[in-house]
């Protein structure tokens, strides 16, 4: 079947699964008259999440539907797999700034990254952290992290990223800076009330420097 159009492709491989034009409509989310006109040639571009779904339900490849140069699978190569991550503005690396929670600009990053947004990294009292001005750091949405880890914190309107360590004997948070000309951030009592931490940090991006 090399020398098929894509039409007669997906018209042979359709009768060769059993399948109606329904049914192949159905799984790619299309109606049964767009997959006649792609069996025909009358529609010859496809969106590309279309060509996917079409080429599963099909038990075939993207690349054999569309003529395209089969991917090369070496077992020392790997696929980079990314996804979009909202980017809520800056956070401070220093003295607390405005909390923008945006969510118009998006960063790309790996889709190993288990995280539900990032912020944009300013000043530098985490430099020890290795987290700069301008890094982006991917913050996981949770209200409590464990001693020692930093996290994404916000003082009232005011959004900065410290390491955290808890003292409840004292009723005491405090907010470690990775720099040692920021002193540290001590809040107790009914100063708590206006503090909330807004995530863990679990990863960063930075050029290379």
């Amino acid at each position: 079947m090399a020398d098929l159009t894509m039409g007669q492709k997906i018209k042979t491989l359709r009768e060769e699964n059993n399948l109606t034009l329904e049914q192949v409509g159905n799984a790619v989310g299309v109606g049964k008259s767009t997959v006649r006109k792609w069996e025909n040639g009358i529609i010859a571009n496809m969106r590309r999440d279309k060509i996917a779904d079409l080429a599963k339900v099909l038990h075939t490849t993207p690349a054999y539907l569309m003529g395209w140069k089969e991917e090369v699978e070496l077992d020392n190569l790997f696929r980079i797999e990314k996804r979009k991550f909202p980017l809520l503005g800056n956070i401070a690396c220093g003295t607390p700034i405005f909390a923008n929670e945006e969510k118009e600009l998006y960063v790309e990053a790996g889709a190993n990254i288990h995280a539900d947004f990032c912020l944009k990294a300013k000043g530098d009292s985490m430099i020890g952290a290795r987290i700069y001005d301008g890094d982006i750091v991917f913050i996981r949405k949770q209200e409590m992290v464990d001693d020692g880890e930093i996290a994404a914190v916000l003082i009232g309107d005011e959004a900065t990223l410290k390491r955290v360590q808890y003292n409840p004997e004292e009723n005491e948070l405090l907010l470690f800076a990775e720099n040692p000309k920021y002193k540290t951030m001590r809040y107790t009592g009914e100063e708590l009330n206006h503090i909330r931490i807004l995530g863990k940090a679990v990863a960063f991006q930075s050029d290379i420097r």
